[in-house]
């Protein structure tokens, strides 16, 4: 019977040949390849009706078919099947049609193979049927019978089933056009995948069981992968997008083998390393072809269980190499490593597998052997798997920063030909790898001992250099991370470079202002988590921070220096009371040297410049100064202020808010000997009186009051001199009335007077003497008369200020006692 079937089977496939031959001869001999384009747009319109018309054939022979079924006619039953799977026969569909008629030829076989089953229906031994079906006129609707029959055969374990099995793999090689040979195989697959001679099945044999399953699902995978390759040779040339996605769409078919693979049960470890695992990867390099290389190592990855992976990973790996060039390597390793990543997950008690392994360093080889076979892959793809190795090495070896370095190392490798990544996607896929150690480790002080770190980043452009760098600090603001060393500064600033200063072929210009300003308030934010309680770092720190920020530009000084001296000034503050040098010690920490440091900073703010800011900082200084009790630094640093006022601040307005500025400090100093103190007390009133504008002359005139009488020390408690503050506001509002009623007609509102008013109240309640309650009763009176003048301007906020002030002196005089007794004699 066998060589009967062999014989038939030679005889078939000379025909079919001689055949397929004639049809490319008439194909090759074509007028013109827009005939043949022409001749394929027709046929594609015309598919959807010989898809019809191949469904209404099977219809139509499986009506007779269950007539011959119902009557148990087997003779008619398999002619008319038989007629009903020549349909399949067509060559005119695309796989997506073919299947749709292959489904309804499918369903229909099941039908017949329930009637196979009952041998009381049709009086034939299962084993007379098997060489019966044989019969049939065509091949394809021969095989197609065989394999159901067979299917019955194995069920009645009339023949073992190694044998059934074996005689329709090798029987199915007489269909050898790539579309019906996968269908085929496809539907032998199907029928036989629960009759595998497996461990525990109810077909197991008595040897070598597992091996016969293995065999025959592996020699139908290898076949059905050689028809699939093959399609991509079938039709013109001109068609390559239309294969491969014809291609694409029956690839499953092939896959499916795998998968019966996977799940017989008998398939071991061991069985899988030394027999399945070889045999599948030797079909899968040798087809040569991208998709069927890409598809089914992805189908080995996803199939089998992890476990067979980590034990397998040099063979499995030993392949990537090997692949065409086309082949996107890079995302089957990535899922190969995310699988694995995910199997240490799962269980602790996994990881030492990896480490007897070896797996990172076999990845780390592959990665490294693939990208050197592949010398056309371009960046992005590159970085992708090293990305993916970081993943893997960053969940399964945390604990191995070296292995971390060594990714980054590689990476840096690759890059050496390339000064500046200029692919978008490449730098995006850079900024992932750098980000991963951050947000593993939520810690910059760990990514700030890998050597190979900065390496990587100086081989990004400046754009993504900026990004990175602000992903580094708002890891660090996020996490609250404290760096704590010189050393460590030093290495975080070279990281963040880009925000800090200006790049070698940056074009300042195009910088976006808010963008810009966003940047440098997080340097500043930065500034403030760099501290060490041991006042000898911290200054180190202070100092190399100084080194990088001046080095910015005058653009960036206005807001990184700020940090930088409120930094510094907090480690005064620390050391408050310590003075000069201790002797027989190089270095010491002290405030002198520090604001010795500070005056050096600001002063670098003249070259912005920004006199406002460098005045404000100054004066800042001038107070921890006076905190430490060192006279003449805080008398320097405000000599300093002055300077500034006189020949930087030219706006009348930056003056106004300058001079209050000074003598807010200025009252607040306790430092200061008599003789400074009047100095600079002279030197404020003197400038206040020469503003621009006479209602800001008399605000900060009355300002100046509080210059000369101070609650908390006694020693500055001059109340006459505070009188003549007082008086001279005074007479700078009344000018600034009269001005008022000669340029606009009207003498404009009082408020001058009011606050005038309340600062001669909070002296006279501070128990000035020089201040009396006929003098604030005389200004009262002032007021109404001004108020009530023709020239006189209405004011609501004037009104209800000085409305305000004469209900706190009525509040006085309601409250007895001392106080009342005192702002008795007022009259309201």
């Amino acid at each position: 019977m066998g060589i009967f079937v062999c014989s038939l089977l030679v005889g078939l496939k000379r025909v079919f040949f001689k055949r397929e031959d004639r049809t490319l001869f008439k194909l090759s001999s074509s007028s013109t390849g827009e005939k043949k384009r022409r001749v394929m747009l027709i046929g594609a319109e015309d598919e959807e009706k010989w898809l019809a018309e191949g469904i209404a054939g099977i219809q139509h022979n499986a009506f007779y078919m269950h007539q011959a079924l119902d009557s148990n006619n087997l003779r008619e039953a398999l002619k008319y099947s038989a007629q009903m799977l020549s349909e399949l026969r067509t060559s005119k569909l695309s796989p997506h049609k073919y299947y749709e008629l292959y489904m309804r030829a499918f369903d229909e076989l099941r039908k017949l193979e329930l009637f196979f089953k009952d041998d009381s229906k049709h009086g034939v031994s299962v084993v007379d049927l098997y060489e019966l079906v044989q019969h049939a006129g065509n091949i394809l609707p021969r095989l197609y019978l065989l394999c159901t029959v067979g299917s019955v055969y194995i069920k009645s374990k009339e023949a073992s089933a190694k044998e059934v099995l074996k005689d329709l793999v090798e029987m199915c090689r007489g269909v050898q056009h790539p579309i019906r040979g996968l269908f085929l195989r496809s539907y032998l697959a199907q029928i036989s995948r629960d009759k595998l001679p497996d461990i525990g099945s109810e077909y197991e044999g008595d040897v070598y069981t597992v091996m016969d399953a293995v065999e025959f699902v592996l020699q139908n995978f290898t076949e059905m992968n050689k028809l699939w390759v093959r399609m991509q040779h079938q039709g013109p040339g001109g068609v390559r997008e239309k294969q491969e996605k014809e291609r694409s769409e029956l690839q499953d078919l092939v896959g499916k083998n795998l998968h019966v693979l996977s799940q017989i049960e008998g398939v071991d470890l061991e069985m899988y390393k030394e027999t399945v695992l070889s045999r599948v990867l030797e079909q899968v390099v040798n087809c040569k072809d991208d998709l069927a290389q890409y598809y089914l190592m992805d189908c080995i990855i996803q199939v089998f269980p992890d476990e067979y992976h980590l034990q397998t990973l040099e063979t499995l790996l030993g392949a990537c190499p090997q692949f065409q060039p086309t082949v996107d390597i890079k995302t089957v390793l990535t899922r190969l490593m995310d699988r694995l990543s995910n199997y240490a997950a799962s269980s602790a008690d996994v990881l030492p597998e990896f480490l007897q392994v070896e797996a990172f360093t076999k990845l780390s080889n592959a990665i490294g052997k693939v990208i050197e076979a592949q010398v056309d892959m371009p960046a992005v793809g590159a970085i992708t798997l090293y990305v993916s190795l970081l993943t893997f090495t960053l969940r399964v070896h945390p604990d191995r920063l070296d292995y971390v370095d060594q990714v980054l190392g590689a990476c840096v490798k690759k890059f050496s030909n390339i000064p500046k990544l200029e692919d978008s996607r490449a730098t995006k896929q850079v900024v992932a790898l750098l980000s991963a150690p951050l947000e593993k480790y939520n810690d910059i002080v760990t990514a700030l001992t890998l050597s190979n770190y900065p390496r990587v980043m100086d081989h990004l452009d400046n754009g993504t250099n900026k990004v990175m760098a602000m992903v580094i600090i708002q890891s660090i603001m996020k996490n609250n991370t404290c760096i704590s060393t010189a050393d460590k500064v030093e290495v975080l600033f070279e990281l963040i470079k880009g925000l800090i200063k200006d790049m070698d072929g940056a074009d300042v210009d195009e910088l976006d202002e808010e963008d810009f300003k966003d940047e440098q308030n997080s340097v500043a934010r930065l500034i403030h988590m760099l501290h060490n309680d041991e006042p000898e770092e911290m200054l180190k720190i202070i100092y190399t921070v100084r080194k990088h920020t001046m080095a910015g530009g005058p653009k960036r000084l206005p807001f990184t220096v700020p940090s930088l001296v409120f930094s510094a000034l907090r480690l005064v503050r620390r050391l408050q009371g310590q003075e000069g040098d201790i002797v027989g010690e190089e270095v010491r920490t002290t405030p002198k040297k520090i604001f010795q440091l500070l005056t050096e900073i600001i002063e670098a703010l003249s070259a912005v410049p920004s006199p406002e800011l460098a005045l404000r900082l100054y004066l800042q200084c001038a107070e921890a100064a006076n905190d430490c009790d060192l006279e003449h630094v805080a008398y320097e640093f405000f000599t300093q202020a002055f300077v500034l006022y006189e020949e930087e601040i030219a706006d009348s307005k930056a003056q106004v808010t300058a001079i209050h500025l000074i003598i807010g400090t200025l009252q607040r100093m306790n430092v200061f000997g008599v003789e400074n103190r009047d100095t600079l007390t002279h030197k404020a009133t003197g400038y206040s009186a020469r503003l621009l504008k006479k209602p800001d002359q008399c605000r900060a005139v009355y300002a100046c009051s509080h210059l000369f009488w101070v609650d908390d020390q006694d020693d500055i408690k001059d109340g006459e001199r505070v009188l003549l503050c007082l008086k001279r506001a005074l007479r700078i509002a009344n000018a600034a009335q009269q001005m008022a009623n000669v340029a606009r007609g009207s003498s404009g509102p009082v408020t001058l007077f009011v606050e005038i008013l309340n600062k001669y109240l909070y002296f006279f309640e501070k128990g000035n003497q020089q201040i009396t309650s006929a003098a604030i009763q005389g200004l009262i009176e002032l007021i109404n008369t001004e108020m009530q003048s023709d020239s006189a301007t209405p004011d609501t906020a004037s009104d209800a200020f000085l409305a305000s002030t004469l209900r706190y002196i009525q509040f006085l005089k309601q409250k007895g006692g001392v106080m009342g007794e005192k702002f008795e004699s007022i009259k309201l």
